[in-house]
């Protein structure tokens, strides 16, 4: 069995930490807490890590990953445009439980899976995961769970179900509980994911993919509700996401949010 570290405990913690860092420098996977769910991680910019990220959840390359980013400058690093809109919104509700989906630059060294040219980003509200992402760069983040199964909320539940696919487990205590559980299903803290691709020079419209932690009502105190699409009815919303990440429960498919949601956080994360 793959080994867990309590990082409540100051040497497991620097071993965790240590040993994490270097699995992912290997393109191997790694089980992380977020502020949401944990999260199943590996390097984005490993093609072969992320893959292997996929295989384990039970995933397919239709349903790519989240990337969880250590701060707002990664932001600006990994999206093509930001749109004034979309800064409004992490800079009310980041480090957190929001993802964001924008236009990724297309100088893009990666291969997250059939993203069309998207990706979904979020900073997460956890000093372990935040710890790590600054010192291994963007990390590729799915819920921590087999896929169609409920995300993981402890590590012990995440090693349940991705056993020794994963070679090294974080443990940050109990995800979530700084959370409302105002997502879709019962009990569910996972990141709310918003699709900002439709916001252009010209207008358009942000959409709530996934309700989650971030509920409708603070996203349009923020950026007005005229800017919001209507909300989807449930057959439309109930398709699968994740972000982990953010990144539990059912999803709305990639083709319709025309971006890489991932399963329940994050990401999900949304996904963390």
């Amino acid at each position: 069995m793959t080994a867990i570290y309590d990082c409540s405990v100051d040497s497991q913690l620097l071993t965790g930490m240590r040993l994490a860092r270097g699995a992912i420098g290997r393109g191997e996977l790694v089980v992380i807490p977020t502020d949401t769910v944990y999260g199943v991680a590996a390097d984005a910019f490993d093609a072969k890590a992320v893959a292997r990220l996929l295989e384990a959840k039970g995933r397919e390359r239709t349903s790519p990953p989240p990337v969880l980013i250590p701060g707002l400058p990664t932001l600006d690093a990994l999206a093509s445009e930001v749109p004034p809109a979309v800064r409004d919104l992490v800079g009310e509700f980041w480090p957190g439980g929001l993802t964001v989906i924008l236009r990724a630059q297309p100088s893009l060294q990666w291969d997250l899976g059939e993203t069309r040219g998207t990706v979904a980003l979020r900073m997460p509200a956890n000093p372990i995961a935040l710890e790590l992402l600054s010192e291994t760069g963007p990390l590729a983040v799915s819920s921590a769970n087999l896929s169609g199964l409920p995300s993981a909320t402890t590590a012990a539940g995440a090693e349940q179900m991705l056993g020794e696919s994963v070679a090294v487990y974080l443990d940050g205590g109990e995800a979530g509980s700084g959370y409302e559980a105002i997502g879709e299903r019962p009990g569910d803290t996972s990141s709310t994911i918003v699709d900002a691709t439709g916001l252009g020079e010209h207008g358009g419209v942000l959409r709530i993919v996934r309700a989650g932690v971030i509920s409708r009502e603070r996203i349009a105190a923020v950026v007005g509700e005229e800017l919001l699409a209507p909300e989807a009815s449930a057959s439309e919303a109930s398709a699968p996401v994740d972000d982990a990440v953010d990144a539990a429960g059912p999803e709305a498919s990639a083709s319709e949010a025309s971006a890489p949601v991932d399963e329940a956080d994050e990401a999900g994360a949304a996904a963390s």
